[in-house]
C-alpha cells in the first residue's frame, strides 16, 4: 500500500517562505498532520530545497519532495520521496511532459523506486500555478471528472490532486472527481483556512493539503484543519 493511502492531511512548506512567527519545523511535524510536502511554484532553488528538508527530516514525520523544476530537486536520505507534478488541463506541454524529460535529461541520480506522480487538476485561474502551466480552469465538473478519470485509468496516475491554490474549492467539483475514481487517491488543495473548511473538502477528497496557513497563521491553525480532516473521515467511517 501507498504511503499516502491513509494520509487525511498534508502541510506544504514553502522554502521561499518563511515559518510564522518564531515557529520552528519541529512545531510544524507535532501538529499531528500526516506528512510534509516541500514545494512551491515560484523563487524554487536547490538550496531552499535543501534546507527545509533537511530540518524536517529530522522528525519522525513522511516528507516529500515536490520540485517545481528540475532545479529544486535535492537528493537526500532526510525525506521519503518524490512528488512530481503532471498538470492535467496545462496549457503548456513543459507541465505535462516537457519538464520532466528535462529532469531525466539533467539528473543521472534519479531515486525511480522512491519517485511518484500527481495529477494535478489546476481550478484557480488567479494562482501563480494556473499562469506558470497557462492552465485552463474554465471547466465544468463533468470535465474535472473526465481529467480525473483519464488520470487513473489512461495515464495510471495513483493521486489526483483537484487544486485550487489561493481560494476554496466548489465541492461540486472535487466531489465529481472524488466519486469517478475507484482506486486513486483524491488530494485537495486551496483555501482550507479553519475547523470547517477542512472538515467541508475532507469530506470529499481523501486527503486535504494545507499550504499558505502554516506560514500565515501557524502550527496552531494548521491543527485545527488536521482536527477537521480526522473529524470528517471519522464521520464517513461510521456512515
Amino acid at each position: 500500500m501507498s504511503d499516502w493511502a491513509d494520509w487525511d492531511h498534508i502541510t506544504k512548506i514553502d522554502p521561499d517562505k518563511t515559518l510564522y512567527a518564531e515557529e520552528t519545523f519541529e512545531d510544524v511535524a507535532a501538529t499531528g498532520t500526516d506528512a510534509i510536502e516541500v514545494g512551491g511554484t515560484t523563487g524554487m532553488t536547490e538550496e531552499k530545497m535543501k534546507r527545509v528538508v533537511e530540518a524536517c527530516g529530522k522528525h519522525d514525520i513522511p516528507v516529500y519532495i515536490e520540485p517545481s523544476n528540475p532545479a529544486s530537486v535535492v537528493h537526500s536520505d532526510r525525506h521519503d520521496g518524490y512528488l512530481i507534478p503532471v498538470v492535467m488541463n496545462a496549457g503548456d506541454v513543459t507541465w505535462i511532459t516537457g519538464a520532466h524529460k528535462e529532469w531525466i535529461r539533467i539528473d543521472d541520480d534519479i531515486d525511480w523506486s522512491r519517485t511518484f506522480t500527481e495529477a494535478y487538476i489546476v481550478m484557480n485561474p488567479d494562482a501563480s500555478v494556473a499562469t506558470y502551466t497557462q492552465a485552463n480552469c474554465d471547466i465544468d465538473a463533468d470535465e474535472v471528472a473526465a481529467y480525473a478519470e483519464a488520470a487513473e485509468h489512461l495515464l495510471g496516475q495513483e493521486i489526483v490532486y483537484v487544486e485550487y491554490s489561493g481560494m476554496l474549492g466548489d465541492t461540486e467539483k472535487v466531489a465529481a472527481a472524488a466519486d469517478i475514481l475507484d482506486e486513486a487517491t483524491l488530494f485537495y488543495g486551496g483555501g482550507i483556512h479553519d475547523y470547517d473548511s477542512a472538515r467541508t473538502m475532507a469530506e470529499h477528497a481523501d486527503t486535504i493539503v494545507v499550504g499558505d496557513l502554516v506560514h500565515d497563521e501557524g502550527s496552531g491553525a494548521v491543527r485545527e484543519t488536521v482536527e477537521g480532516a480526522q473529524d470528517a473521515k471519522a464521520a464517513t467511517s461510521t456512515e
